[in-house]
């Protein structure tokens, strides 16, 4: 009797949870409609003054599929840590997962592959769980308190693992692109593409069966076209609570107004972002050599407007943000204010290590300062940051080996007297 009303409570619990489900939005992944995507590794540039650009989109994820590492990972959280923008950490590897990015991060992101082999599904992620039981709770609770008897201490580190995983948000990929990095990582071939009707079954197992907070279908630097549009559409509608998120070669607002319209809740740029620090560079080199450090903001805003155009890598960027009216003109500004930055802290290095031999710059009423005041906290703090990023030489290292120079679009600028 006791055994059939503990059933029945159980089944009136999972009853209650699955209308919950159904009819309440419990999933933790907001709504976001533009997701940017920063991949640390060290080809992977972030523009000089991105904390600009990144406050347009509604979050950042950090990862990547090849090339990332735990140094490059850490170093790339340092830069987004500052930022009023939520942080979502997005782990290629079991030991990219820190106190330093659980402490940062707004949310963790774990990638489970609905259509490469066994490993992409549960093995990566079982790999992950145990150095996370083993490895960084167990530190964690040492560090914090480290009187424990150690069986009490061991229980914990099972409770805190348990409780991080709670909190995680799992993305059931699609992998639609088997000449891509993901793909090679998921063991996605040609062979294990989907249609739109076998992606909107294991989307909707997803949903259903591993309730997956995001089913993730990704392109990884391809466009999908007609078949994103209708794989969407078959999706869209059939799953209860997962988010849907397109990502792959997003270049405009068409591209983005069609992957939307067809049923993605979230769009995903990770490339285009990327683009903007490749070109910055070219760009910064230029004006070190067309300008003067005391160029006047008309003769800048000038010599960026001939430069900065509706197919530059920037205004491209800025047209897959929903609400941003003039990507072009937006991109001009932000331009310009890098350009006008990066020239006074040219000249600034130039006059410290000439007056003290020291690479110091005061970051005080400088236009990289003032960029930043309106959109973080600390704006001293992340200018001198950036500055000292920006202006690091080949042989300056920060704490953790790496230097932070590689993750700014200024490393590939020959810096002259400041280096």
């Amino acid at each position: 009797m006791r055994r059939d009303l503990a059933a029945r409570g159980e089944r009136a619990v999972d009853t209650a949870r699955l209308l919950a489900r159904s009819v309440l939005d419990t999933n933790p992944v907001p709504d976001w409609e533009h997701v940017t995507k920063v991949d640390p590794e060290g080809a992977k540039k972030l523009p000089l003054l991105y904390p600009l650009w990144l406050a347009e989109t509604d979050a950042v994820s950090v990862g990547g599929s090849s090339d990332v590492t735990p140094a490059n990972t850490a170093a790339a959280f340092d830069l987004l840590a500052p930022l009023s923008t939520p942080v979502c950490h997005e782990p290629s590897g079991a030991d990219h997962v820190t106190e330093q990015s659980h402490d940062v991060a707004d949310l963790l992101l774990v990638p489970e592959v609905l259509n490469g082999d066994s490993e992409a599904l549960v093995g990566t992620l079982g790999t992950a769980i145990e150095s996370v039981r083993e490895e960084l709770a167990p530190e964690l609770i040492r560090r914090k308190a480290s009187w424990l008897p150690d069986r009490v201490a061991d229980w914990l580190a099972g409770v805190a693992t348990s409780l991080l995983l709670s909190e995680a948000a799992f993305e059931a990929y699609i992998v639609q692109n088997p000449d891509s990095a993901a793909a090679r990582e998921s063991g996605v071939g040609a062979e294990d593409l989907l249609d739109p009707t076998d992606a909107k079954r294991r989307a909707m197992a997803a949903d259903r069966h591993l309730e997956s907070e995001i089913v993730y279908l990704e392109y990884s630097g391809t466009f999908g076209g007609d078949e994103a549009v209708e794989t969407l559409e078959r999706i869209d509608g059939a799953l209860v609570r997962s988010r849907v998120w397109y990502g792959g070669g997003l270049a405009n607002a068409e591209d983005v107004r069609a992957v939307r319209e067809a049923g993605a809740d979230t769009v995903v740029v990770g490339d285009a972002f990327h683009r903007v620090a490749e070109r910055e560079a070219d760009l910064l080199e230029q004006a070190a050599t067309d300008l003067d450090a005391d160029a006047s903001p008309e003769t800048i805003r000038e010599w960026v407007a001939d430069r900065v155009d509706a197919e530059g890598s920037g205004a491209r960027f800025l047209s897959t943000v929903p609400g941003v009216d003039d990507p072009v003109a937006l991109a001009r500004e932000y331009t310009g204010t890098t350009v006008r930055a990066w020239l006074e802290l040219r000249a600034r290095s130039r006059r410290a290590r000439e007056g003290s031999g020291e690479p110091t710059v005061d970051v005080q009423d400088t236009t990289l300062r003032a960029a930043l005041a309106p959109i973080v906290d600390d704006p001293d703090a992340l200018a001198a940051a950036i500055a000292r990023g920006a202006l690091a030489g080949p042989d300056d290292v920060v704490a953790d080996g790496s230097r932070r120079s590689d993750q700014l679009s200024a490393s590939l600028v020959d810096a002259g007297t400041s280096h």
